[in-house]
C-alpha cells in the first residue's frame, strides 16, 4: 500500500470508524457512498500537494470527503423535491450551450468587423435629433475655483484673475495655483454638478436659479481657508443637457445601434442563404404545430 493509499485509509478510519473499503462495479476503491453515489480513491488525487505534513494531509482529505457528502445530501434532497420537468435539465443545458455558442460567434464577428469610429458630425446630428432625451437631473455649472490658506499673500492676485472675465483663462492662474492654492479647478470647459462643487466649496445656496443669476464671482473665508469661485455658465435641473456632457453616452448609443444593425443583417443573410440552399423545411401539416384545444 503506497503513501497515498495509506493516507486515505487513515482518513476513512477517522471518518467512518469500523467501515471497510468496498468495490462497486469497478476495480477502483470506493472511499465514500451517499444515497447510491460513490466517491472513488482516484477522485482524491491531487488534493494534497507533495510535501504536505501528514496531519495537514489527513485534515485536507477529510474536509474534501465531508464536503462531497454534504453536497450529495443536498442534491438528493433537491431531486426528491423537484418534479420531472424541473429535473429534466437536458433541454436547458442544450439551450444554454447554444446561447454560449451564438454569443461567442457574434462577439468574434463584432470585434472583427464593427466600425468603432464615431465622428463628431454623427454625434452632433444624433444630439440635435434627440434633444428631448437629454434632460439634466442636476444643476450643472462651469466654474473656476481656488482654495487658499487664509493668510495667503497672493489673495489679491487670485481675486483679480478670477473676478475679471478678460483674464479668466490666462495661464498665470494655473501657475499661481500650482504654487499657492490648497485646491484648485481651472478647467472652465468642464461641466460639474453644483452639489459636487458645494461639497468642496461650502457655499450656502438655497435657490440655485436665483443665486447663479446674481453671482458671477464669490469669495469668502471659512475655517482658516479662503474660497474663490468664478461662475462661467450654468444649466438648471431639467433643462437640456449640453452636448459636452452627453458625448460619450451618444457614442455608446451609436455603437450599440451599429452593433444591433450588423447582427440583424448577419442573421437575415444567414437565413436567406440557408433558404436558398434548401437547408430547412417547414412541415405545415404536422399536427404538433396545432393546438387541438
Amino acid at each position: 500500500m503506497n503513501k497515498f493509499r495509506l493516507l486515505i485509509g487513515i482518513v476513512l478510519l477517522l471518518l467512518l470508524a469500523g467501515c471497510d473499503y468496498f468495490e462497486k462495479n469497478s476495480k477502483e476503491v470506493v472511499v465514500a457512498e451517499c444515497y447510491g453515489k460513490y466517491l472513488y480513491e482516484s477522485d482524491l488525487k491531487g488534493i494534497v500537494p507533495e510535501g504536505t505534513p501528514i496531519m495537514d494531509s489527513i485534515q485536507r482529505v477529510g474536509t474534501f470527503i465531508d464536503s462531497w457528502i454534504r453536497r450529495q445530501v443536498l442534491i438528493h434532497q433537491a431531486e426528491n423535491n423537484l418534479n420531472k420537468e424541473e429535473l429534466d435539465l437536458k433541454k436547458q443545458m442544450e439551450e444554454y450551450r447554444n446561447s454560449l455558442v451564438v454569443y461567442a460567434y457574434e462577439s468574434q464577428l463584432i470585434s472583427q468587423r464593427l466600425d468603432t469610429v464615431v465622428s463628431e458630425d454623427e454625434i452632433a446630428e444624433y444630439y440635435e435629433q434627440n434633444k428631448d432625451d437629454f434632460q439634466l437631473r442636476n444643476t450643472m455649472v462651469r466654474v473656476a475655483y481656488v482654495v487658499l490658506d487664509e493668510d495667503c499673500k497672493q489673495k489679491a492676485v487670485f481675486q483679480k484673475l478670477l473676478s475679471d472675465t478678460d483674464t479668466l483663462l490666462l495661464q498665470n492662474i494655473d501657475i499661481q495655483a500650482t504654487y499657492y492654492a490648497v485646491k484648485s479647478h481651472l478647467d472652465v470647459d468642464h461641466w460639474m454638478r453644483l452639489d459636487d462643487l458645494t461639497s468642496i466649496v461650502p457655499i450656502e445656496i438655497f435657490n440655485a436659479e436665483s443665486f447663479l443669476k446674481k453671482n458671477k464671482f464669490v469669495s469668502f473665508d471659512m475655517n482658516d481657508y479662503t474660497y474663490m469661485v468664478r461662475f462661467v455658465d450654468y444649466l438648471l435641473e431639467e433643462s437640456t443637457s449640453p452636448l459636452d456632457l452627453e458625448r460619450d453616452n451618444i457614442k455608446s448609443v451609436i455603437l450599440a445601434h451599429r452593433k444591433q444593425a450588423m447582427l440583424e443583417k448577419m442573421r437575415n443573410d444567414l437565413y436567406e442563404k440557408a433558404k436558398k440552399e434548401r437547408a430547412f423545411e417547414v412541415y405545415v401539416g404536422s399536427p404538433t404545430l396545432y393546438n387541438a384545444d
